[in-house]
């Protein structure tokens, strides 16, 4: 299981807009500018979040992009699944027949990777990720340290 781009683009650009929206609607323009993602793939994906209403639009000059819920409100696993971006590490996705239409030996394994993971990322907020970008300690981050080995 991996995250794909689309989940890490889409996290991105909300930390950013987050970071930014203070100041007005942000464009996407400036968003791609700044952290180097296609202008055409973040209105896929804001496209997708405003459909999920987590983002909203204003049009016209000056336009562009706001939060539409409080950044507390707003979980990391809330926005990977608004852009359709799977969290599953099952085989089969979760339909238990990955083995020969059987469930696999290690399929409880894997179902509660995706528990674990999900409640992780539901437990992050844009605003503990905006926190962490300002350079305040934030403590659900600083209790994930990914550079350690883990343990085979």
């Amino acid at each position: 299981m991996r995250l794909t781009t689309k989940g890490r683009f889409a996290v991105t650009a909300m930390v950013d807009l987050a970071m930014r929206q203070t100041r007005g609607p942000v464009t996407l323009a400036a968003i791609s500018e700044r952290q180097h993602i296609s202008l055409s793939y973040l209105e896929q994906l804001f496209g997708k979040l405003r459909r999920a209403k987590l983002v909203s639009s204003v049009r016209g000059p000056g336009g562009g992009y706001n939060l539409a819920k409080a950044a507390p409100a707003i979980s990391v696993a809330d926005i990977v699944v608004a852009v359709d971006e799977p969290l599953d590490a099952t085989q089969c996705g979760g339909k238990e027949n990955c083995h020969d239409d059987k469930r696999c030996m290690t399929h409880d394994l894997w179902a509660t990777l995706n528990e674990k993971m999900y409640a992780y990322l539901s437990s992050v907020t844009l605003a503990d990720l905006v926190a962490h970008q300002s350079g305040k300690p934030v403590s659900v981050i600083k209790d994930f340290r990914p550079s350690e080995k883990v343990a085979a």
